[in-house]
């Protein structure tokens, strides 16, 4: 089982910024797409930022520009640079992975973080 641990969350003011890391560990194993998730009081999981095995990035259209997605394949981290933080931006970020494990028969795998707490103050 690959586990993914988030880190880097906190308090900020408005206008402020953080950087948000999701290190992935295991045994023999490899990925392919990374992504950030986040989820606020009330309202549903969303997508924020993926990036593939190639450095292909997306955004949600609401963090375009001011968040950036980055990977490290060594060591099998994700980070998530976030500037001029709105107090919107506000929620839980979650780190999702996924990719294939090697033992005696391949397997696909993907799983989720914890998550890290994001708080904007206004």
């Amino acid at each position: 089982q690959v586990q993914l641990v988030e880190s880097g969350g906190g308090l900020v003011q408005a206008g402020g910024s953080l950087r948000l890391s999701c290190v992935a560990s295991g045994s023999s194993f490899s990925i392919n797409n990374m992504g950030w998730y986040r989820q606020a009081p009330g309202k549903q999981r969303e997508f924020v930022a993926g990036i593939t095995d190639n450095g292909a990035t997306n955004y949600a259209d609401s963090v375009r520009g001011r968040f950036t997605i980055s990977r490290d394949n060594a060591p099998n981290t994700m980070y998530l640079q976030m500037n001029s933080l709105k107090p919107e931006d506000t929620a839980v970020y979650y780190c999702n992975a996924d990719g294939w494990t090697y033992g005696l028969l391949r397997r696909r795998w993907s799983n989720w973080g914890q998550g890290t707490q994001v708080t904007v103050s206004s």
